[in-house]
């Protein structure tokens, strides 16, 4: 007997099921990942204008996690096999030590708000440009709308700024749109890799580690004991147990769950976080256009994400078990 079309494309319960406890997990990972980011904007972008010493914030981001995580990388080796050389030099280039202090810099020229458009806040859109251009990836009617969405959420957090015409002072603000290309390229090399979360987290952290040993070599312990002791706490904390370690290893998650352009569309999140943070913690309150922002912003990363799709998926699962 011969299957009908609607039977072929729709999967086998077990199937479902997997895919929508993927779908779950990957976009707990992925919301995860962005609060953090959204923290990492504020704190970095504190430390900067603070004048925190750029090696020592490196050392604290990946010399961290790459001890928590030396049994997993001394087990598979710095570079696992079967890896392409290309791919594990992607990965760290462009979400290690140069990736960081790419973006580091950038943070010293925009505010937050501003920083968390011109970074995370592209970064799905790049991810998303460059899965069609290399995997042909299709994008059905609800991603493009959220894709849409997304966008305009983006240009609704940037109009404040647009409209006060500071968008382009200064060249350090363009390093952080570089830095979310940068991101995009990783996502999609370490989608190619792959390499298990944990695994990835401990390669690119040891790398990294050893090119940013000389320069903390050269800046010297002093800069670092001048600062408050509480700043360089929180610094340890954001940069090297958040974002070092939380933030990467959860991010692989979500990319092996969802895909890489699924997973990068969360980062449209990180703006609206950014500028919500920035209110307690560096007194800027985002005016009423921001907030419509981040409504649009969430709408267009839970269509874009798919996450909307899985809730749905699950929902007509439970009915269906209900009836049978």
């Amino acid at each position: 007997m011969t299957a009908t079309p609607a039977e072929t494309a729709t999967p086998p319960g077990p199937q479902r099921s997997a895919a929508a406890r993927d779908t779950l997990i990957g976009t707990a990972a992925a919301l995860v990942v962005v609060t953090i980011w959204g923290t990492w904007i504020v704190g970095t972008r504190f430390a900067a204008t603070a004048e925190l010493p750029l090696a020592w914030l490196a050392l604290f981001r990946y010399g961290i996690p790459a001890l928590v995580l030396a049994p997993v990388w001394l087990r598979s080796g710095p570079l696992p096999m079967g890896v392409p050389l290309r791919l594990i030099a992607l990965i760290v280039v462009c979400s290690g030590a140069p990736f960081f202090a790419l973006v580091a810099v950038g943070l010293g020229f925009a505010p937050a708000a501003e920083a968390g458009v011109l970074l995370p806040g592209t970064m799905g859109l790049w991810a998303a440009l460059l899965t069609k251009l290399i995997y042909k990836e299709r994008f059905g009617g609800a991603r493009v709308l959220g894709i849409a969405l997304s966008v305009a959420g983006v240009v609704f957090i940037a109009m404040p700024t647009l409209a006060g015409g500071h968008l382009m002072e200064g060249a350090g603000r363009l390093l952080l749109p570089c830095g979310a290309f940068l991101w995009a390229v990783y996502t999609l090399a370490y989608r190619a890799t792959g390499l298990p979360p944990l695994v990835g987290a401990g390669v690119i952290c040891f790398w990294s580690t050893l090119m940013v040993i000389p320069f903390v070599v050269a800046t010297g312990l002093e800069p670092l004991l001048s600062q408050p002791t509480g700043a360089v706490i929180a610094q340890v904390v954001i940069q090297g147990l958040l974002s070092g370690l939380v933030s990467l290893v959860g991010y692989g998650v979500a990319v092996s769950r969802l895909g890489s352009s699924r997973a990068a569309a969360f980062s449209s999140l990180a703006p609206a976080l950014a500028a919500l943070f920035a209110i307690p913690v560096l007194g800027e309150i985002p005016p009423a256009v921001v907030i419509a922002g981040v409504a649009i912003t969430v709408l267009g990363v839970a269509l874009s994400s798919g996450a909307l799709r899985g809730i749905g998926r699950r929902g007509r699962a439970g009915r269906d078990g209900a009836a049978t």
